[in-house]
């Protein structure tokens, strides 16, 4: 029997996808949230779930280390990966939004410094606006780069909004919607076409319940 590889990363997300995938009838036995074994199989062996950062989920698809992967928006757009988006699992829905203090403005020539875990993706976003800009990569914290003049603004997840306000600052302009999706590896989507088919029917029709 060929097996589908799927990469997940540990967490809310995982959780949430292994829930659906239980839902459709392919079970994990073996599968605890507390494990740190980072491979599962199902009951007949027919999908395996290999555990990854979320960063790299779109680079195991794309290099078909996986056959799916289920990852967030936002790092398939960071990523640049070449693979197909196939579903929206609608899980941790929220948005990239470009922050600041309240009296920052965006418009005019001046050239802008954006601080964000996502540079390619807040990049691209300026870009298309066609306004100057420089990027700062930054792991965390990124609230905090406005507030000491290390940037302009920040191009960030936004959820609630709340650590923004807390620090002062404020959405100037969302820029995408961010929630999970399913992406396949372009190969494996026709090579193994009819289980992927198969798999990505049962979530459909679990999601449509």
């Amino acid at each position: 029997m060929d097996t589908i590889t799927i990469a997940l990363a540990k967490g809310r997300t995982a959780d949430s996808t292994i829930s659906l995938l239980e839902e459709a009838g392919i079970h994990f036995p073996d599968f605890s949230p507390k494990s740190r074994k980072l491979v599962f199989h199902n009951n007949d062996r027919s999908v395996k779930l290999i555990f990854v950062k979320a960063v790299d989920v779109p680079t195991y698809v794309e290099k078909g280390a996986a056959d799916i992967g289920v990852a967030g928006k936002d790092n398939i757009l960071e990523s640049e990966a070449d693979v197909y988006e196939i579903l929206d699992l609608k899980i941790g829905k929220c948005h990239f939004a470009v922050a600041g203090k309240p009296e920052t403005r965006l418009e005019g020539s001046q050239r802008l410094t954006i601080a964000s875990k996502y540079p390619t993706v807040a990049m691209k976003h300026f870009q298309k606006k066609g306004i100057p800009a420089e990027t700062i990569k930054l792991n965390g914290s990124v609230e905090l780069a406005p507030l000491i003049g290390l940037a302009d603004v920040i191009v960030d997840i936004v959820e609630t909004g709340t650590t923004l306000r807390e620090n002062g600052l404020e959405v100037i302009e969302e820029i995408e919607s961010i929630s999970t999706r399913l992406i396949v590896n372009k190969a494996s989507f026709t090579t193994r076409s009819a289980a992927i088919h198969e798999l990505i029917n049962k979530l459909k029709s679990v999601m449509e319940r």
